[in-house]
């Protein structure tokens, strides 16, 4: 039983640590959220919520500047203010923007939102036991060890949904007439986009797939369609 008391323990923490994270993100998103009201967006989302025979899509602007989309576990979709702001500015059209909330409609759908909070807690569990062990095996070493591998496996686990929500994305803007196009003339501004006034790294491109990737998936995707349609 001894033996078995760091995995126990591991356990119990990703567990407190996932019911503390969903509160948090939860109390910290209703504090710096607003509903988002565009005209023109409100348009392309009632467009893609008629295709999902939804009466209405929910977005709402969360008040951060970083240029970035997200899914709550909770399942509510928000739009940065930074995103938001370039979107006023005429540098993301309406149509681009509203790529970003059927890409995030995905994460719902597909249940990443709530799967990634419950991975991230896992993977800190994962971390604590692989410290324990190798911390012994490899003195020195292990905790080192440990961080790269649960990395890789966020990474890998990350990568995997975003192709699967940007499938679903082109999927649903297909279906609601909005076409893939913007989709993909987005994701070709992101390297563009920073999320700190022009300073940095894209928040978007911190651990999703190489923007050429992507493209081309929904490439794919739609000679898939066109060669189905003919």
């Amino acid at each position: 039983m001894l033996k078995l008391t760091p995995i126990l323990l591991a356990i119990a923490y990703a567990l407190v640590a996932y019911r503390f994270s969903a509160w948090r993100t939860a109390r910290e998103l209703d504090s710096r959220s607003t509903e988002l009201a565009d005209p023109k967006l409100r348009a392309l989302t009632d467009r893609m919520a008629a295709a999902l025979d939804l009466p209405r899509i929910r977005v709402n602007i969360y008040e951060i500047e970083p240029v970035n989309g997200l899914a709550a576990p909770d399942g509510r979709i928000f739009i940065t203010r930074g995103f938001y702001n370039r979107y006023r500015a005429g540098e993301v059209s309406a149509e681009e923007l509203s790529s970003v909330i059927a890409h995030e409609l995905g994460h719902v759908a597909l249940g990443h939102s709530r799967r990634r909070m419950i991975d991230f807690s896992g993977q800190n569990a994962i971390r604590t036991v692989l410290v324990m062990v190798l911390a012994r095996l490899v003195p020195g070493l292990g905790p080192l060890i440990a961080n790269a591998l649960t990395s890789l496996l966020a990474a890998r686990l990350s990568r995997g949904d975003e192709y699967e929500a940007d499938a679903y994305a082109a999927a649903l803007l297909h279906k609601a007439g909005i076409g893939v196009g913007p989709q993909k003339s987005l994701f070709a501004k992101l390297e563009g986009l920073s999320g700190g006034g022009g300073r940095g790294m894209p928040a978007w491109l911190l651990s999703h797939p190489k923007t050429s990737e992507r493209i081309a998936a929904l490439e794919k995707l739609e000679a898939r369609w066109t060669a189905v349609q003919g």
